[in-house]
């Protein structure tokens, strides 16, 4: 029997539970993490944890057998624990490294399994290509799963990393805030985090979603817009001055204004980019990944510092910070990190330093983000669209993609870039970005202009150019 591939993407093995995602799958993938860890460290301790999906607690035993049957010392969360709170318990005690289990904001019916190194970022593409070449070498069934929860010893990790954020975060101001906040875990882990933060500081909060539903209501455990309509109803019925929502692991965030309008996640970076460097002192610059709003550049020029742009992955991102050169990171897809935190992204930080601002600016985000469209000089609208294509079609564009378009949509290319994917920049500071899934049969359009409409118009064309 051949042994089913298991192939690290952006951010961890993910897969249909059953299907793709089995316990014979984490033990063959938990046994390549462990013959890479002590390949670089002969006595490794490594941190494993879970989130709130089916199954996920018995599939983080499975992983601390196997890991512990060859070798390793393990520390097991003792409950759903997010992945921030996984990477700073790994910087925190000087572990080898980490194994979560978790699909982060996947549909209700995959799990996964994120595996981060002993800087506490999500593993670079030379360690998943390792750990995937260790896998496809082993045998389908590395150890024979039986429980052995009372052999491992626990972590509880909540007190080093709330004492991480208050560094992070000034309580003090947050404190001064003038009304509540709406916590949305959407049954994910971030529930006993973000809102338990909150109440030991005196916040008023209101809690939803807090509960395990491992069907997350037949959707998935993703703060976006579309999955917010009971945060919107929540904040409009408390007369809140924002909802705060995290993802499935909570290292993603979504954000609503008081008015229950959801903010994009890159005007919320671009917001947050400019609070940093008005708050925090030090004059940096900010990392975004390709596909993330130039709103960060716009803020960059506007003080004077740098922009990183790196290829999408959170793993691109945690160099600049381990080196001290950026205020942020971030990535479109809800990302955030900041100067001094993990080189991994944190929903309930991003969460926090959002209702900082607020208090702080004793204004609704919306007539922030109006202010500093104002304050760079122009506005930055960004669209994203995902389309499915065969396998056929997807090979095509493949080969499509490797050409460079003198024009396109009617408009002279200014530039272009092959950082990750296509992306075509025009005179006026519009952009697309064609990005075919390295795992699925999707290709990601990106567009930004100065208005919602033209970058919805600029989508289209991108969709028909790669149709035709």
């Amino acid at each position: 029997m051949t042994n089913q591939a298991i192939h690290f993407g952006t951010s961890g093995w993910r897969g249909v539970i059953a299907d793709d995602f089995t316990f014979a799958g984490v033990r063959r993938a938990s046994a390549a993490v462990a013959e890479h860890v002590l390949a670089q460290t002969k006595s490794p301790t490594v941190v494993v944890g879970y989130d709130m999906r089916f199954f996920s607690p018995e599939f983080a035993l499975t992983s601390a057998e196997v890991l512990k049957a060859h070798g390793c010392r393990i520390l097991l969360c003792q409950e759903a624990t997010p992945t921030p709170v996984i990477a700073h318990a790994i910087i925190f005690n000087k572990l080898a490294g980490g194994v979560n289990i978790t699909a982060s904001h996947n549909p209700w019916d995959y799990n996964g399994l994120k595996y981060s190194g002993p800087e506490g970022g999500p593993a670079s593409v030379e360690t998943t290509k390792d750990i995937e070449k260790r896998a496809a070498a082993l045998p389908e069934d590395t150890t024979p799963f039986h429980e052995i929860a009372d052999k491992f010893e626990p972590i509880h990790p909540r007190e080093a990393y709330f004492a991480q954020l208050k560094k992070m975060i000034r309580f003090d101001v947050l404190a001064k805030a003038k009304g509540n906040f709406v916590c949305d875990a959407v049954h994910g882990c971030g529930a006993g985090w973000l809102d338990r933060i909150l109440k030991e500081h005196g916040l008023a909060i209101t809690e939803i979603r807090a509960n395990r539903d491992v069907l997350f209501e037949g959707k998935g455990p993703d703060p976006s817009e579309e999955n917010l309509g009971l945060l919107k109803k929540t904040v409009l019925e408390k007369k809140a001055l924002a909802g705060l929502a995290t993802d499935g692991d909570a290292d993603r965030f979504g954000i609503l204004d008081r008015d229950g309008s959801f903010i994009d996640p890159n005007h919320i970076l671009g917001l947050a980019f400019d609070y940093l460097l008005e708050t925090r002192g030090k004059k940096l610059g900010a990392a975004r990944s390709v596909a993330t709003s130039h709103l960060l550049d716009g803020v960059a020029k506007l003080y004077g510092v740098q922009i990183y742009e790196s290829p999408v992955g959170f793993k691109y991102v945690g160099p600049f910070l381990r080196d001290d050169k950026i205020a942020i990171g971030g990535e479109e897809s809800a990302g955030m990190t900041i100067r001094g935190h993990l080189p991994e992204k944190d929903g309930i930080l991003a969460c926090l330093l959002i209702a900082e601002m607020i208090a702080a600016r004793q204004t609704s985000l919306r007539e922030q983000l109006q202010d500093l469209f104002r304050r760079v000089g122009r506005e930055y609208w960004p669209v994203r669209v995902n389309l499915p294509l065969s396998d056929d079609a997807h090979k095509k564009l493949l080969e499509r993609l490797k050409a460079d378009p003198k024009d396109f949509a009617g408009q002279p290319v200014a530039n272009v870039n092959r950082l990750d994917g296509l992306k075509l920049g025009f005179a006026d500071g519009s952009w697309v970005l064609m990005r075919p899934s390295g795992t699925e049969p999707v290709v990601r359009i990106y567009t930004e202009t100065s208005s919602m409409a033209a970058s919805k118009k600029l989508a289209d064309e991108a969709r028909a150019w790669i149709t035709k």
